[in-house]
């Protein structure tokens, strides 16, 4: 099996309700993950990029968060109408979605 050219972290941490730092899946249904999952089906790139669910990348502050490699940018505050913008324009076009890039804070 080839490797994958990008791979997608989708931080899927739960904690309880008020918790202080925050939670990145807080229904616990990985909703950001499975919809990346389907948009990169959709567009012919299963196999190509991989988009995971991952355990806390301790950036609960900024959640929902996930990071993209092999370039390792982080994005913070992501939903799921951001889903198809960062596919298209980082995923697909090789240019980073800005406004919800964290940075100096990974």
């Amino acid at each position: 099996m080839a490797k994958f050219e990008k791979h997608i972290f989708v931080c899927g941490n739960q904690r309880p309700p008020g918790h202080p730092r925050g939670c990145c899946d807080p229904n616990g249904r990985a909703g950001l993950q499975k919809l990346f999952k389907q948009k990169l089906a959709e567009r012919g790139l299963k196999g190509k990029v991989r988009a995971n669910q991952s355990g806390c990348l301790d950036q609960c502050e900024h959640g929902p968060n996930l990071v993209v490699y092999p370039e390792a940018v982080w994005y913070g505050h992501v939903t799921l109408a951001d889903v198809d913008e960062i596919i298209d324009s980082h995923i697909i076009g090789g240019k980073p979605v800005e406004r919800l890039v964290l940075r100096d804070s990974c």
